[in-house]
């Protein structure tokens, strides 16, 4: 159990918790929310060890193991699965104590307690799970989308955010009884997003999450701590749940201040009428006594939310953009062009709104990039509607921000770039203006941008965009670093802007609430995606688990014997009446083999014969007017039912492929 009872932590002089108390379960499974510099991290650094409370007291057991993401980039020439390996503490524990038990043993072969000693060790070797630690590092990194051949490749020979990545399956390795993860979806494409949350839904420790990802936060938590105005504030739900109790809270508190605020006016009117009379005064100053003890109701404290706006763009043509034949990709050091999708034709039309999906490395932000004009087009032709005017948010912000330049600086660059494009706002009062409403106020206009975090890149380049006017928006992640708040304020944005959207992004509350339609990349092509969200779901868990099948095949074609050589003598034929007997033998362990199987797949259709149709039903609950009670416990079910399906669904497919290996 981890408590915090009246806790103070600090960070230089500003106060982060002040007389913050909570109390977390073990097994649980925590959503840590709050504003961007609420103290969530220094929270974590309590919980790490690595900052001690400044007041009040926290405990925790002593024997727990935790895990957490490692936040340097790691430097190895290591390959990736010996790197991940490398996180399992407790196997490197007893690979020690093997090499230490091996060496005494040489030096004193006949001595039986370190005999003993040796055997010992291997045995605790055994129980670390020596045996399968590879496979186990394995499916934590193809989970995370790598690819088979990827498996042995240096740790340094991938980007940045791919050794991210490899940090996070090393802290997954690890055995932990408290789990702590600092956005690990930032990195993450869909597909990996999808693998983890099916992972953390199974992990059996406790387990505390800081992300802004709505969709994640409601798939893989139970409770939810808030932090707010140096506070902490538990809630038994994720943060669909919370978000319900926490409106409902704040009404009844402005319900209470308001009746307090009358008590209060009725008192000091009779205090003001009647204090000077002398017939009067001791009930006057009784109720002089009565306003200062009591305890005040505050009031609420209205959080200054972001918001912004497209303007109307100049003109919409239509098409925006026509792609015939086209081949994209990009260029190779002493190679031809390395291509990623090829006889792509497709037309972008005035008022699109289209999602872009597909499993990582297939082409997503090699397509974008390619629209956008970042990348060459490698043959064919994409054809722009006359007057378009593209807003691009590239994955990294850093790909369109110059770290050492300002933001004035970047606005005054855009502005001169567009020259007559813009008239009249571009002085640099107006553009300071402009910056403001974006939350750049003050001396963080001179801030430079390499001294700022990902959240205010991210508004940078959302205010340098909305500045173009664009008619055709180009996202690729654009919600990696945003708070919930400012996600909430993107999607506003975007449902109200009047031009054409092409979005690439993991985060499913942003795809489902801006996007009416779906583009698949994958397999070398562009193709419509027939189906929503959930469908998608379901395709990438399907096809992982055929990665996973491919990659355990190959595993066991790498170590199989070679093919025995032919016999020599010929092989005499057999028996008719023997070789029947033998068939028969055959089919009746076959059909033995089969039986279990048929039973469970049964069982499987029966299950999901139920629970699609509850799930009906919920959804017909849900399109009712609920109280906010049975409202939030139908989507909690509803939720789980989802959950359940798609489970079911892939199960339904492995006992499908057994039934058909066993008949075939």
């Amino acid at each position: 159990m981890i408590i915090l009872d009246n806790v103070i932590l600090r960070r230089g002089t500003k106060v982060l918790l002040d007389g913050a108390s909570a109390t977390l379960n073990p097994g649980e499974k925590v959503g840590l929310v709050g504003r961007n510099g609420a103290g969530k991290s220094t929270l974590f650094a309590l919980l790490n060890g690595s900052l001690h409370e400044d007041g009040g007291s926290f405990s925790m057991p002593r024997q727990w193991r935790l895990a957490q993401v490692a936040q340097h980039m790691p430097e190895t020439d290591e390959p990736a699965t010996g790197f991940v390996i490398a996180g399992d503490t407790r196997l490197m524990e007893a690979r020690a104590a093997l090499a230490r038990a091996e060496e005494a043993h040489a030096q004193a072969p006949d001595d039986a307690e370190a005999g003993m000693a040796l055997a010992q060790a291997y045995t605790d070797l055994a129980d670390a799970g020596e045996h399968d630690a590879a496979p186990r590092a394995q499916a934590l990194i193809l989970g995370l989308g790598f690819q088979v051949h990827e498996l042995e490749q240096p740790v340094n020979s991938f980007s940045g955010g791919w050794r991210m990545r490899l940090q996070l399956a090393r802290a997954l390795m690890c055995p932990s009884d408290l789990l702590l993860l600092d956005e690990p979806t930032n990195h993450l494409d869909l597909d990996a997003l999808v693998w983890l949350e099916s992972w953390l839904q199974k992990y059996a420790g406790t387990m505390i999450v800081i992300s802004h990802d709505r969709e994640f936060l409601d798939a893989v938590t139970d409770v939810t701590l808030h932090i707010e105005h140096a506070k902490l504030t538990r809630y038994g739900g994720n943060y669909s749940k919370f978000e319900d109790m926490r409106a409902l809270k704040l009404a009844q508190q402005q319900a209470a201040y308001a009746r307090q605020q009358d008590k209060i006016a009725h008192l000091q009117k009779f205090i003001d009428r009647f204090k000077a009379k002398a017939s009067k005064a001791k009930q006057a100053q009784s109720r002089v006594k009565a306003l200062e003890r009591m305890e005040k109701v505050a009031p609420l404290l209205a959080e200054a939310d972001f918001s912004f706006e497209f303007k109307e763009p100049a003109s919409l043509p239509n098409p925006m953009l026509s792609v015939q034949d086209a081949c994209f990709g990009y260029a190779q050091e002493d190679a031809g062009p390395k291509v990623i999708l090829s006889g792509v034709n497709r037309s972008v039309l005035a008022g699109q709104r289209i999602g872009i999906l597909g499993a990582n490395g297939r082409g997503k932000s090699t397509f974008v990039k390619t629209i956008a004009h970042d990348l060459p087009l490698v043959s064919g032709t994409v054809t722009e509607g006359k007057g378009l005017a593209i807003g691009y948010f590239a994955q990294q912000e850093l790909d369109v921000l110059h770290e050492a330049s300002n933001p004035l600086e970047h606005m005054v660059r855009l502005a001169r770039e567009l020259g007559a494009a813009a008239p009249g706002r571009s002085s640099e009062q107006d553009l300071r203006g402009f910056l403001g409403s974006f939350n750049f106020s003050g001396d963080m206009v001179k801030q430079p941008v390499g001294t700022m975090s990902g959240g205010e890149k991210a508004r940078l380049v959302l205010a340098m965009m909305v500045w173009q006017r664009p008619n055709l928006l180009l996202l690729d992640e654009p919600t990696n670093h945003l708070d919930l708040a400012t996600r909430e304020a993107l999607a506003v944005a975007l449902n109200e802007f009047e031009g054409t959207l092409m979005l690439v992004s993991h985060d499913r509350a942003l795809l489902r609430s801006v996007c009416d339609e779906f583009w698949l990349v994958g397999g070398g092509a562009v193709s419509d995606f027939d189906g929503d969200l959930d469908d998608y779901q379901r395709y990438l868990l399907d096809e992982a688990r055929k990665q996973r099948e491919r990659a355990r095949l190959e595993t066991a074609a790498d170590k199989a014997p070679p093919p025995a050589a032919p016999a020599a003598a010929p092989v005499a034929p057999a028996d008719p009446r023997t070789e029947r007997q033998r068939q028969a033998r055959e089919r009746q362990q076959t059909a033995e083999q089969a039986k279990p199987l048929r039973k469970e797949l049964a069982q499987v259709d029966a299950r999901l014969a139920a629970a699609g149709t509850e799930r009906d039903a919920l959804h017909g609950r849900l399109a009712e007017a609920l109280p906010p009670a049975e409202l939030a416990e139908a989507g909690r079910r509803l939720k789980q039912l989802e959950a359940e399906i798609a489970g079911l669904e892939e199960r339904w497919l492995v006992l499908s492929e057994q039934l058909e290996a066993l008949a075939g």
